[in-house]
């Protein structure tokens, strides 16, 4: 019995985790940077999940271990744990990693709020260029600047545009550059997929900074979708007007949520819009990306974003290929 019992176990471990499609994994599609958002915590403590990644994709980013709440929670005291095991990870493995993100409304630290408009420009100033120097060489492309706008095009009124005003943008990406003179410098937001009054603010932004000479090399287009909503039909329009300014252009956090359950009819909507995104960045030799925000729904930040949707990756919660991966490799 116990022979049986080894011989079976064994027998188990020989089958592969989560098999790809016959036409091979995702990053031998395409010459674009294939990746996916990651958590540290996930790729240190789950085997199948790090096998799956490995296989898969080319490019990875970091969910939150680069966020200044997490490097820098307290002024002067650093944790650089997580945001270290995702580029050793990546450097061990042959992957690159996209760095996200250094200057946001959110996630970051509670004492920030307590300086003073030129005591916060000098403090952003020294955030970027430690973190970036920390990384310098290791990191192909940063999210300098993300998600700067609101829905009707107009300047979201962070701490940093209510402190510093409207040059906190080329400013960072002057000491972006300045930091790591070999990454390449986006600016980063959602809903902005099709041609609307925040991605034309966007276009606006950044071909005045690149009349200005400020040092901006991408835009990142996030491209959080819902099946519940039409799909961004000029998606592909945007993109190329993005290009024209002689900007590289990325899907940067890409998923597409289902309202649940979900059945084969959604997952082949699902599927179809995955379809759309991926084509519509091949389509443009400029876009030069497409990265997933997480590509298993074992762990996924919408269920506890929008109640009632869920399902959104590109691999189930057992880590098997959706009609979505396969739909984008057939």
């Amino acid at each position: 019995m116990i022979t049986r019992i080894a011989v079976a176990v064994a027998a188990l471990l020989l089958v592969p985790v989560a098999p790809a499609s016959a036409a091979g994994p995702l990053k031998d599609k395409t010459n674009r940077y294939v990746g996916s958002a990651v958590a540290a915590q996930h790729l240190s403590g789950e085997a199948d999940y790090r096998s799956v990644f490995t296989r898969e994709f080319d490019s990875i980013t970091p969910e939150n271990e680069m966020k200044w709440a997490v490097v820098e929670p307290n002024r002067g005291q650093f944790d650089w744990s997580g945001a270290d095991t995702i580029v050793n990870y990546a450097q061990q493995n042959g992957k690159s990693v996209r760095g996200h993100t250094l200057v946001w409304h959110s996630q970051y630290p509670g004492w920030l709020n307590n300086l003073g408009s030129g005591e916060l420009r000098s403090v952003v100033q020294q955030h970027i260029g430690t973190e970036m120097g920390r990384y310098r060489g290791k990191i192909r492309a940063w999210d300098v600047v993300n998600e700067m706008f609101n829905e009707d095009g107009s300047r979201r009124q962070s701490i940093f545009q209510q402190r510093l005003g409207d040059n906190y943008v080329a400013d960072a990406f002057r000491w972006a550059r300045a930091a790591d003179p070999s990454a390449r410098l986006y600016i980063n937001d959602y809903n902005t997929e099709g041609v609307n009054a925040k991605s034309n603010a966007l276009y606006n932004l950044v071909r005045t900074l690149r009349q200005q000479g400020v040092p901006i090399d991408g835009v990142g287009i996030q491209t959080h979708l819902s099946i519940q909503y039409g799909f961004p039909t000029s998606l592909r329009q945007n993109i190329e007007r993005f290009a024209a300014l002689g900007v590289d252009v990325a899907i940067t956090e890409a998923d597409v949520r289902i309202p649940l359950p979900a059945d084969s009819a959604k997952l082949n909507t699902q599927a179809n819009y995955y379809k759309q995104v991926w084509d519509a960045c091949h389509a443009v030799s400029r876009c030069v990306e497409f990265t997933t925000w997480g590509f298993t729904d074992r762990h996924s930040w919408v269920p506890g974003t929008f109640p009632g949707e869920g399902d959104a990756c590109l691999f189930d919660t057992s880590l098997r290929p959706k009609p979505a991966y396969t739909r984008i490799n057939p």
